[in-house]
């Protein structure tokens, strides 16, 4: 069974393993380096703030973007409040360090008593946030010693995990420290009352109105105006090498009215020559494009898009839209963007770890194949009119249905710490 004395050992193994994974990996280097000097940065950062405060942590880029709907309503909400985002990974904090939409961002100092008391004794919260499921033992209960409101937001429980286990006593002290829990399904609540945790609100889970907030935001893309002319678009997002053979592989029964916008995962060198090699002479690529005073009509069948940040936009220009990453073990990307625009979404057979994906397959918006022909057959099914507006309205519908958890939060939050 997992016991404090235990749990801390485990910290500080934890601690010199990444001391020591610096020395050869990237990642582990920004993890070290970020967390240097970091209680005396705080202490300087805070020492003119007067304002009462909001604590916000998020382990990495994930659950932020799940948060991100709880944050920027509580800055539109409190003004007076100043808002502390805190990861616990480079690969949220390096991405969102500069963030404008709260009025601090640091890493989290490793857990332990003193740094769970240096940090609180500094930043001096009203009112402290988890997203999702990153705990942390000492932070949390030197926050409930001070009974400061602790909530925990967007999170999703499942049998398998720690907390519902005969060894989970730690982890289910830990849940007990929270004044309240938002989860994102009944299976999740009803876990929580089974080892006698009844203070928790089912609000769904805030991408959902992250999403319908940024497609209400979308811009119109020159290049996909020309490229999409007179043409039905299919948006492969967030593809790996998998998805692309699998794409390639079906070019040549795909029907003639497509074309394919491929926007893959990942845009380093490698991986954009690779996908040249593959599709050859029928593909262009995006930034051969950009700047292009009059690019004129764009011959060629597949468009890659080797630039990041335009994969949301891009999905409102699809007719349907293939969802990566559904052929690796760590299954497909998101599907809510493409399904909010009301588009039908097609992906691999790994998805079962995502509970919207499972959930827009049972509405009728979503399918999972497992090959080329899977995926032909589909797109041939789509080609009917009467069918193809059933599944649209669904995918749309099913994003359209599930706002609101943000909201939820942000009035229980009103009950905590009033205007």
């Amino acid at each position: 069974m997992l016991t404090a004395a235990i749990y801390r050992i485990l910290i500080g193994a934890y601690a010199l393993s990444i001391r020591i994974a610096a020395l050869f990996k990237e990642k582990a280097r920004l993890f070290v380096a970020g967390r240097r000097g970091l209680i005396d940065r705080l202490e300087h950062a805070f020492a003119g703030e007067h304002r009462p405060r909001i604590w916000i942590h998020c382990a990495s880029l994930g659950e932020f973007e799940q948060g991100r709907p709880v944050i920027e309503a509580l800055k539109a909400q409190y003004p007076r409040y100043a808002i502390l985002l805190t990861f616990f990974s480079p690969s949220g904090y390096e991405v969102r360090k500069d963030y404008k939409g709260v009025d601090y961002v640091f890493y989290l100092p490793l857990d332990s008593p003193a740094h769970a008391q240096q940090f609180l004794e500094i930043v001096k919260p009203s009112l402290c946030i988890f997203v999702k499921y990153e705990l942390w033992y000492y932070y949390l209960k030197a926050i409930a010693d001070k009974k400061i409101p602790m909530l925990l937001i967007s999170a999703v429980f499942k049998e398998k995990h720690g907390f519902f286990k005969w060894y989970g006593g730690l982890q289910r002290k830990m849940l007990n420290m929270f004044t309240h829990l938002f989860v994102q399904d009944e299976l999740s609540q009803l876990l929580l009352r089974g080892i006698g945790i009844v203070n928790v609100t089912v609000a769904g889970d805030t991408r959902f109105d992250r999403v319908l907030t940024a497609i209400g935001q979308s811009v119109a893309l020159p290049i996909m105006d020309e490229f999409s002319r007179g043409c039905k678009i299919l948006v492969a997002g967030s593809t790996w090498k998998e998805d692309e053979e699998m794409l390639f592989n079906s070019m040549k029964q795909l029907p003639d009215t497509y074309k394919v916008a491929l926007v893959p995962h990942e845009v380093d060198d490698r991986h954009i020559n690779a996908i040249q090699n593959l599709f050859g002479g029928g593909l262009i690529k995006w930034s051969d494009l950009s700047g292009v005073p009059s690019m004129g009509a764009i011959s060629q069948r597949v468009l890659l898009v080797d630039k990041v940040g335009y994969l949301l936009h891009i999905y409102k220009y699809a007719k349907v839209a293939w969802i990566g990453g559904g052929f690796g073990k760590a299954g497909i990307h998101n599907v809510l963007e493409a399904a909010a625009y009301g588009a039908p979404c097609i992906f691999g057979p790994v998805y079962h770890q995502f509970i919207e994906a499972g959930e827009l397959i049972d509405t009728g918006g979503g399918f999972s194949v497992q090959d080329s022909a899977g995926f032909l057959a589909t797109i041939y099914e789509l080609e009917n009119d009467e069918e193809y507006k059933k599944h649209a309205e669904a995918s749309k519908n099913y994003v359209a249905a599930n706002g609101g958890a943000t909201l939820a939060i942000v009035q229980y939050v009103h009950g905590i710490i009033g205007n």
